[in-house]
């Protein structure tokens, strides 16, 4: 015991540390990274925007960061499965906790995301936001267009997400279309994975609907994500009511006939090879979820994110 310590998030004396807090307690940042509003240094920064306010059914998701950081509490000491490496021994991340919204002023909450997300990856680190509704995905997205020109969207999700709006709408099911018009996305290059919905249109990009998922095998999915974005940056957005409810209740829009954790979990460990800017995990409302269920999905599906970039860092 006298080698280990407690409330690591604070207590960091390097953004490469590993964690020794108990699974059960310390102060609650995402993997147990350092809490931080300083980013200097980081490779890479987890972000929470508390945020759900554009919700067509269920609201939540809001409370979507809490539930993923704490879910996240099982991976903060051990190398990271499937990874087989402890991800933070070359890689600096830190949390740098939510985004601060104004609950009474929704007008203003898009233009103070997109600016606080082009804050944090002004100097080059990989931003993993953790959601809120799957709007907080339009501002970040135009942050990182901003910096690194049109972008292909790797979108897990069972909504298109196309639904046609004025452009001021606040609303989590029009952003994809939106940002194809606005040419934040590159349509060509870009792919949803697990669509069990339809929009009106598609915007001209390549689906893979539920069914088509269920008939494939994970390296089949993974191959056809490769080869369709190719060496286009990407930008990687997760809505957990991609899986299947019985894998994830705790959402705002769950739809029937999705994949499990496992297959998807399996999917994202293959994409290795794509240039991925940045990427987010939404739509986690945990009061639906008795156990945890979807927030221990979440936290693993963003842990993937940041294991990909480290092994990519890692070479």
């Amino acid at each position: 015991m006298a080698k280990k310590t407690i409330d690591h998030a604070i207590t960091a004396r390097s953004l490469t540390s590993a964690a020794t807090d108990p699974t059960y307690a310390g102060v609650l940042s995402f993997m147990r990274r350092k809490y931080s509003k300083t980013t200097k240094g980081a490779d890479a920064i987890v972000w929470g925007i508390p945020f759900d306010a554009a919700v067509s059914n269920r609201p939540g998701a809001r409370f979507g960061p809490q539930a993923i950081r704490r879910a996240s509490a099982i991976f903060d000491n051990d190398p990271q499965y499937p990874f087989d490496a402890d991800l933070f021994e070359q890689m600096a991340v830190i949390d740098h906790g939510d985004c601060l919204l104004d609950y009474g002023n929704h007008q203003k909450t898009p233009a103070t995301i997109e600016r606080e997300a082009a804050k944090l990856i002004k100097d080059g680190a990989y931003l993993l936001t953790l959601g809120g509704d799957h709007f907080v995905t339009w501002p970040v997205l135009k942050a990182h267009a901003a910096k690194h020109g049109p972008l292909a969207l790797v979108q897990f999700d069972a909504h298109q997400d196309t639904w046609p709006d004025d452009g001021n709408r606040i609303d989590h099911g029009s952003f994809v279309g939106r940002a194809v018009r606005d040419g934040v996305i590159d349509p060509a290059r870009s792919i949803q994975i697990g669509i069990r919905t339809h929009a009106p249109e598609t915007c001209g990009i390549r689906i893979v609907y539920g069914h088509e998922v269920e008939d494939m095998s994970a390296r089949e999915i993974a191959a056809l994500i490769l080869d369709h974005v190719g060496d286009a940056a990407c930008y990687m957005t997760f809505d957990i009511d991609c899986l299947d409810p019985a894998y994830a209740p705790g959402t705002g829009t769950p739809v029937a006939g999705g994949p499990s954790t496992a297959k998807i979990l399996s999917v994202l460990q293959k994409l290795g090879p794509l240039d991925v800017r940045g990427s987010d995990v939404v739509e986690v409302a945990p009061a639906y979820d008795h156990a945890d269920i979807t927030a221990i999905a979440g936290s693993t599906i963003a842990m993937y994110m940041l294991g990909l970039k480290a092994a990519k860092m890692k070479g």
